[in-house]
């Protein structure tokens, strides 16, 4: 069960801040709610932009998920600055991740960073290197200075789990 801070992004996506948006509850009256919200279910929500070819953005604890109008959608871990795309062209990818109750595995693909105002991902594989232009950078690079505001290094390590396979553990 996650709590939406009234200043983050609404989790229904309309691009609002939570208290102007699904906050206002009761003619005017700003109530805090409980949301019970998943990794795999904001997966399934950015694919759904994607599929629909629509540009979208969102936040969810330390991930950071975004679609294009050409249909790609991208889900970013921002404490390890790694990636894996979970969608492309409007169609859904099967995302490589196993989430339960006590743990999220993710096998991501890429990592990224943000060089001259362009997002750059590197192939785990092959080590190439592409720029993703129509990435948005702003909201990237603000939501990456919030999230590592709240992380701090002493609790890095309750957030990346060792795992022998090769796939991080979140």
């Amino acid at each position: 069960m996650t709590k939406v801070g009234r200043n983050e992004k609404c989790p229904c996506l309309s691009g609002k801040k939570y208290k102007h948006c699904c906050a206002l509850k009761d003619q005017g009256k700003v109530q805090q709610q409980s949301v019970n919200v998943t990794l795999m279910g904001g997966v399934r929500k950015i694919q759904a932009h994607a599929e629909s070819k629509k540009t979208a953005s969102r936040e969810l604890g330390v991930f950071f998920f975004y679609s294009t109008a050409l249909g790609d959608a991208w889900l970013l871990e921002m404490t390890a600055c790694d990636c894996v795309q979970v969608a492309r062209e409007g169609v859904a990818l099967e995302p490589p991740i196993d989430e339960n109750s006590e743990v999220i595995e993710i096998n991501y693909s890429h990592t990224f960073a943000i060089d001259n105002k362009q997002l750059a991902i590197t192939d785990y594989a092959d080590k190439s290197i592409r720029i993703l232009s129509d990435a948005p950078t702003r909201e990237l690079s603000a939501a990456l200075r919030r999230i590592r505001k709240k992380i701090s290094s002493n609790q890095l390590p309750s957030v990346h789990l060792p795992n022998p396979e090769s796939s991080i553990s979140v």
